[in-house]
């Protein structure tokens, strides 16, 4: 099952265990079982460091397909119910280096604030394996169950427990139960959760209180492309810089192919996040990841209060949260993006060459995804909630021409439908008549506008009334001291490539800010100074 070279690269991993780690597995029957059984034995071979256990726990475990994992003979919290092979393989790994005493990629704000429940959390995570976003939810419980042993964590694979799926009428994944009841679902991560954890126990903020930073030069909200650009931008100049962000590489890490960064031929979104974390580590950047930003307050010295309670004292501002798509919000949507179901005709259209496609929205955006990937897939059909398209007349005129795009007006999204893990249908409703009809293709494209992620903003700096920040050519807002950058702005073309080089300039431009402006505190570093005269 697990390859020669994998077992090679796992014994690497596991040279430097700190700790004996066992994987304990319940005993009985399963047609499924001799296979996990090799899973394990395999993995377990690679260092004398783990050890494989067969034995009845008594209830602790769910099946014949459930293990847990034992660090020092004590139990981790950590429970895998099924074969953690495809996208949780590195789930499984990771958790076994983490059990080892490798750091934990957590926050210590965050590790924190999970150290203080004190109640018994039993979270069971339903995934599928071929869910690029379920990783991200389980390997933050298995992590939350690391940091406190009042939590447990617990990966399902819904394929292989469908009895269960059918019992609690799960339609997508990730679908996050607490304690027998549903949490969270569809396109969540750490820092919802977290957020979910702070409204059921709010007292855990309090763990942060008097934490705090030193001032901090530059403060980057965001940790996507722009964030990150401006970020090195900043640390270069021999600044005192912080990122803040929610979830680190942002919606780039939802992009399973990335054609069009200029000198990158062909990429995915998760290696380019890697990427870009792997360039911002060879600098001196704090990185605050899996909080968000509740409020600012401005001056020389502004401050920024965290959801997790912290407050950082800084200088200047570089806003670079981005934007996310207006979703559809209709049933398979969020469970099959990356799958089928896609947001930028730009970046995914070639995937679908030769392919039937959907674009759902008439307004400018969707008739322009509509002409774009005319000339790439075998047809396209564009779906209008609306009587008549809202798109202006000359694309509308141009779209009628094309003999591969057929529009359907008055009409409504209902569900998307997939199969052995690819969109195959979708289903709509015809308004005049209310009658329901299903269409086979191989993808959708939902174009029905952006929402920048700026609601964080408002009073704080000028926003036009779609909620982007009004910048200049500098990249200065309204307020002083305040930069931003990227989607959440006014610069039009909502690109990478576009979004790198406005988090640089942000960046320059709040370097060149801090040089001309007095600040209250002790004035700007003679290194930043003695930097800018070689830049």
């Amino acid at each position: 099952m697990l390859t020669q070279d994998i077992l090679n690269a796992l014994k690497g991993y596991t040279a430097n265990m700190q700790k004996q780690v066992n994987f304990v597995l319940q005993t009985g029957e399963h047609s499924k079982r001799g296979e996990l059984v090799t899973f394990l034995s395999d993995i377990a071979g690679v260092s004398e460091n783990i050890s494989f256990i067969e034995k009845d726990t008594q209830g602790e475990l769910r099946s014949p397909l459930s293990f847990l994992l034992e660090a020092d003979g004590e139990d981790t919290g950590i429970r895998f119910s099924g074969i953690p092979g495809g996208h949780e393989f590195n789930s499984m790994i990771l958790a076994l280096l983490h059990s080892s005493g490798t750091a934990l990629k957590l926050d210590d704000s965050v590790v924190n604030m999970v150290k203080q429940v004190s109640e018994p959390l039993h979270f069971e995570v339903f995934i599928s394996l071929s869910c690029h976003n379920c990783p991200d939810v389980v390997q933050a419980l298995n992590q939350f169950a690391l940091v406190n042993p009042n939590i447990k964590a617990e990966m399902i694979d819904g394929g292989l427990y469908k009895n269960l799926v059918e019992e609690r009428d799960i339609q997508g994944v990730p679908s996050v139960y607490l304690n027998g009841e549903l949490f969270a679902n569809g396109k969540v991560d750490a820092a919802a959760l977290l957020d979910k954890l702070v409204e059921r126990f709010p007292q855990i903020k309090e763990a942060n209180k008097g934490e705090q930073l030193p001032l901090q030069d530059v403060t980057v909200i965001g940790g996507g492309p722009a964030g990150v650009s401006a970020a090195i931008y900043s640390a270069r100049k021999g600044l005192n810089v912080t990122v803040v962000a929610d979830r680190f590489g942002g919606q780039v890490k939802d992009t399973m192919g990335i054609e069009n960064l200029i000198s990158v031929p062909k990429t995915t979104g998760p290696e380019l996040v890697g990427n870009l974390m792997e360039h911002m580590n060879d600098y001196d950047i704090t990185l605050k990841e899996h909080v968000r930003v509740e409020s600012i307050e401005q001056g020389n010295i502004k401050s920024i209060t965290l959801s997790s309670g912290e407050v950082i004292r800084t200088r200047t501002i570089i806003v670079a949260t981005g934007a996310r798509w207006r979703e559809l919000g209709v049933p398979g949507e969020k469970e099959n993006v990356g799958n089928g179901v896609a947001y930028c005709p730009h970046c995914d259209g070639p995937f679908f060459k030769g392919k039937d496609v959907a674009v759902i929205g008439g307004g400018n955006s969707g008739i322009e995804a509509a002409l774009d990937l005319a000339g790439i897939v075998n047809s396209v059909t564009v779906f209008e909630f609306l009587p008549e398209l809202k798109a202006d007349q000359v694309l509308v005129d141009q779209a009628t021409k094309r003999n591969n795009i057929t529009i359907l007006k008055n009409v409504a999204t209902q569900e998307i439908k997939a199969s052995n893990g690819k969109v195959d249908k979708i289903v709509y409703q015809d308004r005049s008549d209310e009658q329901v009809h299903e269409k086979a293709l191989a993808g959708v494209f939902v174009q029905i506008g952006l929402v920048p992620n700026s609601q964080f903003l408002k009073d704080v700096v000028d926003l036009t009334s779609y909620g982007e920040v009004i910048i200049d050519h500098k990249c200065q807002t309204s307020q002083s001291g305040i930069f931003a950058a990227g989607d959440v702005t006014t610069v039009p073309y909502k690109q990478i490539v576009v979004s790198m080089g406005e988090g640089s300039k942000a960046a320059l431009a709040a370097f060149e800010y801090l040089l001309s402006h007095e600040v209250e505190e002790e004035d700007f570093s003679s290194q930043s100074t003695e930097q800018s005269k070689v830049a």
